[in-house]
């Protein structure tokens, strides 16, 4: 893995705040290897906890930790770090307002070869439901690193949703990362197009592909929550409509956000995102997002048709 790798990027950060802050833990569920707590334990082993195959318990203890003080970290695929922690996160550590961090790895479709039962589509949907919680998709690795060290410092409960496999940085290195701001990767005149994650990348490249035909505004929405709405309308002022690309179920994630941003004033608008069902397993990762319809061609197609 490269610093392209979230994970691996997010490992790193994590290592370089608890050099900064002793108050910083971290506490795997038998998968520091896969979501690189690893490399915090190999620094600060009495500042590691592995709590094995339980989630729900890594979330109780973690909770116990914010109360004494400390920022706790917690990782997991994302698919067991919100699914089989919920009753913890919701009941103690949402209520409680409790300053915990949650790190649902190898999210999406991104796990591509175990398929349906450890690819999370519904993660954000789920956690931009709890109240008090904040939610972040950073789009790559450069933003991973800034987003961790933003989270780290505000108080409070924050879910942190990363990819697992490499691939290129689309945002500058070492860019401030401000909770809540949208960011405007491309200007643009006909459709604004809002992407999150892996698909800010896959936004720019339909949207490139499209210069000379249609004129595309990209925007990275990296929080899901909180989400300024009124930036988000500012932002798609002067469009003919909205397009918005995310590696999630369409139904609950940064498009229904966005919708809802939207409503008072509302514009034509398309969703590409996965199609209420579960994943499924590939030979590789690439090959997932195509039959999921997640690609620069599904995007450039969506906006075609909403530029008419």
């Amino acid at each position: 893995m490269s610093d392209t790798n979230q994970r691996m990027v997010y490992g790193k950060t994590l290592v370089e705040l608890g050099r900064q802050d002793e108050r910083i833990v971290v506490l795997d569920a038998d998968l520091g290897g896969s979501t690189m707590g690893k490399l915090f334990e190999a620094e600060f082993p009495e500042r590691h906890f592995e709590m094995g195959i339980a989630e729900a318990n890594m979330t109780s203890v973690a909770a116990g930790l914010a109360q004494t003080g400390k920022i706790p970290f917690t990782n997991s695929f994302a698919v067991f770090a919100g699914g089989r922690a919920y009753d913890q996160i919701r009941q103690t550590i949402a209520i409680g307002k409790l300053n915990v961090k949650i790190c649902g790895s190898s999210s999406g479709l991104s796990d591509f070869g175990d398929g349906a039962t450890h690819q999370c589509v519904e993660d954000m949907a789920i956690f931009r439901a709890v109240p008090n919680m904040t939610v972040i998709c950073p789009a790559d690795a450069n933003e991973t690193r800034e987003a961790v060290k933003a989270i780290a410092r505000m108080d409070g409960p924050c879910y942190l949703r990363l990819n697992r496999n490499d691939y290129p940085n689309v945002t500058e290195e070492g860019a401030p990362f401000e909770i809540g701001v949208p960011k405007l990767l491309k200007d643009g005149t006909d459709i604004a197009l809002f992407a999150v994650g892996y698909m800010t990348g896959v936004a720019l490249e339909a949207a490139r592909e499209l210069e000379g035909s249609i004129s595309v505004r990209v925007i990275n929405v990296s929080t899901i929550k909180p989400m300024d709405k009124e930036m988000i309308r500012k932002m798609a002022e002067g469009c003919r409509a909205v397009v918005t690309a995310e590696e999630h179920n369409v139904a609950g994630g940064l498009g229904s956000a966005v919708a809802e941003a939207l409503c008072e004033n509302p514009i034509p608008m398309k969703m590409v995102g996965i199609k209420d069902t579960f994943g499924c397993s590939g030979h590789n990762y690439q090959e997932v997002l195509a039959y999921h319809g997640l690609t620069r061609e599904a995007v450039a197609e969506a906006v075609r048709e909403m530029a008419g």
